[in-house]
């Protein structure tokens, strides 16, 4: 059961920290710093009896809309927002997905500093939008490539190669393309991209009978860790163990981490990287 009186308390806390200046709300003479309970409730355009019952844990379970508009009027970050959530509905916001506009420096050199391990970061439409030195010279030297070319998907049932090639029989292909095909449906839900894979969805339908017929069998596949075979033009065929890993805070990323399966396959690796 919700206990209101931890949304009340939550509610009373943000509200006191706001800054009436700053939001443009003459300061006048104040018993207590932050918002009044009626300033609240007119930013969030909801009735300011019924904010002052949920601050004292008595107006009943709100709605995901109200809670939403609440947290606006009380310019919450993502994180407090979420939070806002689970102690008003017991449940997490549904995601609002937001395409990543830049990557920042942090998340660069987290990828660099994994040296002889491939490493990318994709969006929830698979777009690769960073990578390292190692998964330049591994994978696909993406940086070669036009933005709109950096997607997986598009790699995968493109019938011309890029870069290093699947090494695999086709039932392997197509147990390989299956997986990746259910994993980005599910990708593509829990970052709320439905709208923004459309596109992409269809072109793949209209040019691809393998991935249409994948496509509607309507799999999906929690993305996980699996095992990659590549023939790469320089050092043959290779073994790649990768993971896929939730970036705090951005669900519209994913970072994925491939490193050699065997000390055969991490001696080709490191010799690629380090004569390159």
């Amino acid at each position: 059961m919700l206990d209101g009186n931890s949304l009340g308390t939550y509610l009373r806390n943000r509200r006191t920290r706001l800054d009436p200046g700053s939001l443009g709300i003459a300061a006048g003479r104040r018993r207590t710093t932050g918002l009044r309970r009626e300033e609240v409730a007119q930013r969030a355009n909801i009735s300011a009896t019924w904010y002052t019952w949920l601050e004292q844990g008595r107006g009943g379970s709100p709605s995901a809309d109200v809670l939403d508009r609440i947290g606006r009027a009380l310019m919450l970050t993502a994180v407090e927002r979420e939070h806002l959530f689970l102690v008003g509905l017991g449940r997490p916001p549904e995601v609002r997905y937001q395409a990543p506009d830049t990557i920042t420096p942090r998340l660069q050199r987290l990828l660099d500093v994994l040296t002889y391990s491939p490493a990318v970061l994709r969006t929830a439409r698979w777009d690769v939008v960073a990578w390292n030195r190692a998964a330049a010279l591994v994978l696909t030297d993406y940086g070669l490539l036009p933005p709109d070319q950096r997607n997986i998907l598009r790699m995968i049932f493109s019938h011309a190669p890029i870069g290093a090639s699947m090494d695999a029989e086709q039932s392997d292909w197509n147990s390989l393309a299956r997986f990746a095909v259910a994993s980005f449906r599910i990708d593509a839900a829990r970052a709320g991209a439905d709208a923004e894979i459309a596109p992409l969805v269809a072109e793949l339908c209209g040019s691809s009978p393998a991935f249409a017929s994948m496509w509607h069998d309507q799999d999906v596949r929690a993305p996980g860790h699996d095992v990659k075979h590549l023939r790469h033009p320089r050092i043959g065929s290779i073994a790649l163990e990768y993971s896929a890993f939730a970036v705090d805070a951005r669900p519209d990323l994913s970072l994925i981490v491939f490193n050699p399966a065997t000390s055969a396959d991490q001696d080709r690796v490191r010799s690629l990287v380090d004569n390159a």
